[in-house]
């Protein structure tokens, strides 16, 4: 036989074995493990909810677990999923630099790992890392709130946990903006962790040296709803807030003209249906066919586009 025909019959097998492969392929046979932070926070329920509607129209089992924003939970919970012959891991992680040897841990057993929401700092560890634009976010936010403020006062800062890397990023666009008006001054800047609660007890405790603020910017809208309770708490209800997320709460502080008057609606149920239909692609071909790190663009919810929130929130229609 010749050489030329013996490679067209084996490339023609070769073929032929991926088609029957693909055909074979059957969703209910593979798990799907989705971890997130806690789903008291409405912004990862949104989230684990989108991934497990998805996985499940799409045919996958699916299993949905917390992580409690701790790493060694993480790794714990992670190690289950590998026991349990999970076929893949969406992942919205514990912190950027201690979730990696986790992370890492399973691409080692040759389960691939979709990030969202938060990415980590190494490359090559997860199959994709789908994260939000939060510089493109935190600028936008920064534009209208400076606008709002008419370009001028004394402003708060609420930073997120500082082991998260999209603390410092939103940070840092929030400053590219603000730090080029002269005539507005940071009088404070101190992290409340992503938190209510924090959010609230670390305004009360600002407020009392500065009570002469115009407004606060939050990390995330979490924290914007405890600066807000605080605020109104103290009567001062002409200092305007803003924050990011797309938390629905928030949402109805805006539409209702609230404290809160905007946030960067960051597309969390998109970001968890985009992971979920890129692990199928992966387990059906071995490939998603698009690169590792992957930005979706925020949107600047205000009281002029409020309407087109989805109900829950995360989402536009």
């Amino acid at each position: 036989m010749h050489r030329q025909s013996l490679i067209s019959l084996t490339l023609a097998a070769a073929m032929g074995f991926a088609g029957q492969a693909a055909a074979d392929f059957s969703p209910a046979d593979h798990l799907i493990t989705v971890i997130t932070p806690p789903p008291s926070n409405a912004f990862y329920k949104a989230e684990a909810d989108a991934a497990r509607a998805k996985a499940t129209e799409l045919g996958y089992r699916v299993k949905t677990l917390d992580h409690q924003d701790d790493p060694d939970v993480q790794l714990r919970l992670i190690q289950t999923a590998l026991g349990e012959g999970s076929s893949a891991i969406i992942l919205d992680n514990a912190g950027s630099d201690a979730s990696v040897a986790a992370v890492r841990r399973a691409k080692d057993a040759n389960v691939p790992v979709f990030l969202i929401d938060r990415e980590v700092n190494a490359n090559g560890v997860a199959t994709a890392q789908i994260v939000s634009n939060n510089s493109q976010c935190a600028t936008s936010v920064a534009e209208f709130f400076a606008e709002q403020v008419g370009y001028q006062g004394n402003y708060v800062e609420l930073l997120g946990r500082t082991s998260d890397t999209n603390a410092h990023v939103r940070s840092e666009g929030f400053h590219r903006v603000l730090d080029q008006i002269p005539t507005m001054t940071m009088v404070a800047q101190q992290s409340a962790n992503w938190d209510q609660t924090q959010g609230y007890n670390v305004m009360q405790s600002i407020l009392q040296g500065n009570p002469d603020i115009v407004g606060v910017l939050a990390g995330n809208d979490t924290m914007a709803l405890g600066a807000a309770a605080a605020l109104r708490n103290a009567g001062a209800n002409d200092v305007i807030v803003v924050g990011i997320d797309g938390n629905p709460d928030v949402i109805r502080q805006i539409a209702n003209d609230g404290t809160i008057k905007a946030t960067g609606l960051q597309q969390a149920t998109r970001m968890a249906e985009m992971a979920v239909e890129q692990t199928d692609a992966y387990l059906r071909s071995g490939t998603t066919q698009l690169p590792e790190k992957q930005s979706v663009d925020c949107v600047l919810v205000s009281k002029e586009n409020v309407e087109d929130v989805l109900p829950g929130g995360f989402g536009m229609r």
